[in-house]
């Protein structure tokens, strides 16, 4: 019998993801499918590459937030675990599932999985920290980390729009010094963004032409402008129109960046805290296998 391992995150989104697992695992029963359960601690998931080599799962499922996913993902990395993972979106942010629309309809992405049908995308990469959707610094990067969690849960995605519609009058540009596959730009930006996939923050469809397999990573910079323009951007990014061929935005496509800022920025990864720029981004082509 085949048997799939199932990383989730109990608390993420509403934690109604507990009410969910009996269907689930009654749907993976149907497939001829055992699913194993790991539930994710607070205080970390080391031990959760040690409860996969005992277990010798097909695949691994990853059930919760891009947080979760992240994580998830580093360990495999870590620990070279070249097995497929499916990602189970039931946080507050889903923004790579969105982007390979795999929850849309989830009795269609189960007979995917129980099919092993899968293609491998690539991958950022931060020092020794892997990213699966998104690294980013400047004014917004923050806003994720002081969202408190009661108001998340309440209010989803909408909780993140709140509280960086606040903060716009206090935005100010940083100069950026960015190299790109050995080519240098000089750019004051309110922030950058450096993505795998076209989905960031919950906003669709962000830059033209991104890929998760072509073997680079697209990076996005919002120029020093007014409010009134700023505001224009926020609203073609909620309205999911792209903003990369736009004058005040910078759109550069390459396999590896060095980012530098001319005082302390603090960047994140797929949501979750970064280091201080300066950044040094790698794309790693086809590191990993994802059932979609």
């Amino acid at each position: 019998m085949k048997k799939l391992v199932l990383f989730y995150n109990p608390v993420s989104g509403h934690a109604a993801f507990k009410n969910k697992l009996d269907g689930m695992i009654e749907a993976f029963q149907r497939r001829g499918i055992l699913l194993l359960l790991y539930r994710t601690k607070r205080e970390g998931n080391e031990d959760f590459a040690p409860f996969v080599r005992e277990v010798k799962p097909d695949g691994i499922l990853a059930a919760g937030g891009d947080g979760t996913v992240h994580e998830c993902v580093n360990i495999m990395m870590k620990h070279q675990m070249d097995l497929p993972l499916g990602i189970i979106g039931s946080g507050t942010s889903n923004d790579f599932a969105t982007y390979l629309k795999i929850n849309e309809d989830m009795e269609v992405y189960f007979d995917k999985i129980a099919a092993g049908q899968f293609r491998r995308i690539d991958l950022g990469r931060v020092g020794d920290t892997y990213f699966i959707n998104v690294a980013s610094a400047g004014m917004m990067t923050s806003i994720a980390h002081e969202v408190d969690a009661r108001l998340k849960n309440a209010l989803g995605k909408m909780a993140y729009y709140i509280k960086g519609i606040g903060e716009l009058p206090k935005f100010r540009a940083v100069p950026l010094t960015i190299e790109a596959d050995g080519r240098q730009h000089e750019v004051e930006a309110f922030l950058f963004v450096v993505i795998n996939s076209a989905v960031v923050g919950s906003m669709k469809n962000v830059a033209r032409d991104v890929s998760v397999t072509d073997g680079k990573l697209d990076l996005l910079a919002i120029r020093k402008c007014g409010i009134p323009r700023l505001m224009t951007v926020t609203a073609d990014l909620v309205a999911g129109r792209p903003i990369s061929d736009k004058a005040y935005v910078l759109h550069l496509q390459a396999e590896h960046f060095v980012i530098r800022a001319a005082e302390a920025l603090e960047s994140d990864l797929d949501g979750e805290a970064g280091p201080q720029l300066p950044l040094t981004i790698d794309t790693i082509p086809g590191a990993i296998a994802v059932y979609c």
